[in-house]
């Protein structure tokens, strides 16, 4: 029986999840994993934390994303954090932050607020830094209250 990439993403999340905890304990909040003789062309979106060890050709969109050190990427990225020790051919937006450990390689323009590339890393493209929101709370003072 043949099934499409959507399909076959929704039969390794379901065996992932039945299975996790046979893995390390940092990985129990890993929700969708593409494995390493796994290709997926099409774009993926999905909730939680996809783990990308085999091949995308499509755009991915999700919470948090970790592209293994054998996996490739070809396509944009779209997440709250994504951490990059493979390769990807594309374009990375994070709203918290992106990392690039050392046998990561990318092609493409960066956009977050905290970029993070360790030595022996690749990049060949643009960053383009934005500023986090101002976390800062105003005091209210008897004074003004009373005015």
């Amino acid at each position: 029986m043949k099934y499409g990439a959507v399909e076959n993403l929704r039969i390794l999340t379901n065996i992932w999840k039945e299975g996790h905890n046979m893995f390390h304990k940092n990985t129990e909040k890993l929700e969708s994993l593409i494995g390493s003789g796994s290709t997926v062309k099409g774009d993926i979106e999905t909730t939680g934390t996809l783990r990308v060890d085999g091949v995308v050709e499509g755009n991915v969109n999700a919470d948090w994303v970790v592209v293994g050190e054998k996996a490739h990427v070809k396509g944009d990225i779209a997440a709250r954090g994504i951490v990059i020790g493979g390769r990807v051919e594309g374009n990375l937006k994070a709203k918290e932050l992106i990392e690039i450990k050392g046998k990561g390689n990318i092609c493409g323009e960066i956009y977050t607020s905290k970029l993070t590339i360790t030595e022996g890393a690749i990049f060949d493209g643009k960053s383009s830094m934005q500023k986090e929101e101002s976390k800062v709370v105003e005091l209210v003072t008897k004074e003004k209250i009373n005015k």
